[in-house]
């Protein structure tokens, strides 16, 4: 599903981002990413989505290469993957619903079948009495899961989450990580979590913990 082989990424300034990644997450695998902040943990979530390319090695994604890949490739590609935010990234003039249907939008969906993939991704999060609010008028745990249902309303085979706990407290990040676990349960979709906090990886069989731009440990 996603395989970093021997991945190197520098900038034209010469910093090295990522030296020499190789791991390999399995569909339906639930991968946890940790390191300190500045380990090249968000440059990994950025060559998953094709923002950025690998300097050397190969990187391969959904049978992808992207080492070489086309705009219009990489517009097919990024369809495939949800993204959860720290910051949520939600559009406050717009409501819970129209937020959620942003990407439907994006590919085109006709608005029967958007309403209906709409409806079932605010279900599965717990938030489809809250269609009609606006961002504003949610708690900050409410906001994620409105993020969350945007990320998996276009059925992704991948989700990318970068820090989705870190504006959280305790108790509300780890309802957004256990509504993550039953996703990835339920949908059986590709799940790779960002985060510095090493608490939340020991829930997880799968981890990859950086260091410096470096592999320290894949388990």
């Amino acid at each position: 599903m996603i395989k970093f082989d021997n991945v190197s990424k520098r900038y034209a300034d010469g910093q090295e981002a990522l030296s020499d990644i190789s791991f390999e997450v399995s569909r339906g695998e639930f991968a946890f990413i940790t390191g300190h902040s500045g380990a090249g943990k968000s440059t990994l979530l950025n060559l998953i989505l094709a923002i950025q390319t690998p300097s050397s090695g190969q990187l391969i994604a959904n049978g992808v290469n992207l080492n070489r890949v086309s705009t219009s490739q990489i517009a097919r590609h990024r369809r495939q993957i949800g993204t959860v935010f720290q910051n949520h990234q939600l559009l406050h003039d717009r409501s819970v619903y129209e937020n959620v249907a942003l990407p439907l939008e994006i590919c085109g969906y006709q608005p029967n079948d958007a309403a209906r993939r709409v409806r079932a991704a605010l279900d599965k999060v717990g938030l489809l009495n809250k269609e009609k609010s606006f961002p504003d008028a949610l708690s900050g745990g409410e906001q994620q899961r409105v993020g969350i249902a945007r990320a998996v309303v276009n059925r992704p085979s991948i989700i990318l989450a970068d820090e989705p706990t870190g504006n959280l407290d305790t108790q509300t990040g780890d309802t957004i990580i256990k509504l993550l676990f039953e996703l990835n349960e339920s949908e059986g979709t590709t799940l790779v979590l960002v985060t510095h906090d090493n608490r939340l990886a020991q829930a997880c069989s799968r981890r990859v913990h950086m260091s410096n731009g470096r592999l320290e440990e894949a388990t």
